[in-house]
């Protein structure tokens, strides 16, 4: 889950924009190669940016919370999306994949442990991987936590926001046949790979729009159309995951293994008013993990642009550089 949604007070507290002094292709193996840039302060504190979705990619804004003269700003666009190839595929695309992936740019970037940075699904990712390599890991900040339970996929395509959003749950759901829509990730995931480019673009659009609509508080409703090659790679990939329960091998493993993470400090930016992933999650982390500080962020959704987000984002970056 994730895409960065702009709101004009949120930009003016991001720093200005730096382009990288660095990128490549690196080829991960499994036929994937995975874009990575590199901007900032080549001698800085490493800090790499996990991005949403899965399926959303990175954009130079996410470039823009950190200073660029203290950190060393490591972004890459994960398997099948962005600026990686194959697009849109997911074939050997698993969480364990993302992970392995992570680990690989670290050891090719030759940085020994780093600051992870992560929304929503990307939360989800620095959790997991923090998980299976907290010797590398010395900072988690984390915003919008997705913990890809059961729980959370039931309540965004199960009906629960559709509560809150019953014309647009029923923009979304009318496209399934009746007699399909008590499963609305099987029912999206057999058009969006039913290998009819029109269909599953058709049905990309709108699993995105959803999305897209629900992410910031300020919004009315309204969804503007993705570009049909954004779409087509985030409803795929994200559909992809959450058929599989994220690759979890049980329902609230994240939860079960916060034991393996309990002395990393960690910071948890969490929209009180988030639509997409409920507080409920970043509360129940936050009692597991005894390093942690959380702030729920009032009048807020779940878009990094929020004001109230960025400004917690840039707040607690600020602070971790000067430690």
């Amino acid at each position: 889950m994730d895409k960065y949604s702009g709101q004009k007070g949120a930009a003016t507290l991001l720093f200005p924009s730096v382009e990288p002094y660095a990128r490549q292709t690196l080829d991960v193996g499994d036929g994937h190669h995975v874009y990575v840039e590199e901007c900032g302060n080549p001698n800085g504190l490493p800090v790499v940016v996990l991005h949403g979705g899965p399926g959303g990619g990175c954009s130079p804004v996410m470039r823009r919370f950190f200073d660029p003269k203290v950190y060393r700003i490591v972004l890459f666009d994960q398997r099948g999306c962005g600026r990686s190839t194959p697009h849109a595929s997911v074939e050997n695309n698993t969480t364990w994949h993302l992970v392995a992936d992570i680990e690989r740019i670290r050891e090719i970037l030759g940085i020994s442990d780093w600051v992870v940075f992560g929304g929503s699904w990307g939360a989800t990712l620095a959790l997991v991987y923090a998980q299976a390599h907290p010797n590398r890991v010395r900072h988690l900040v984390l915003r919008g936590v997705f913990l890809a339970t059961q729980a959370e996929l039931d309540w965004f395509y199960g009906g629960g926001v559709g509560r809150f959003w019953p014309d647009l749950w029923a923009e979304f759901s009318g496209l399934i046949p009746e007699d399909e829509q008590r499963d609305m990730i099987a029912a999206y995931n057999k058009r969006l790979f039913c290998g009819d480019p029109a269909t599953e673009i058709k049905y990309a659009r709108a699993w995105t729009a959803w999305e897209n609509a629900l992410a910031s508080i300020t919004n009315n409703g309204a969804a503007s159309q993705s570009p049909p090659d954004y779409a087509h790679a985030f409803a795929r990939l994200e559909n992809h995951y959450f058929m599989n329960r994220a690759f979890l091998q049980t329902d609230g493993q994240i939860l079960r293994d916060m034991g393996k993470i309990a002395d990393i400090p960690g910071k948890i930016v969490q929209g009180r008013y988030d639509m997409i992933c409920p507080p409920t999650a970043a509360w129940e982390l936050s009692k597991r993990w005894p390093k942690a500080d959380l702030n729920l962020v009032s009048l807020s959704g779940h878009a990094l642009s929020e004001a109230g987000i960025s400004a917690a984002l840039i707040e607690i970056m600020n602070e971790i550089s000067q430690r």
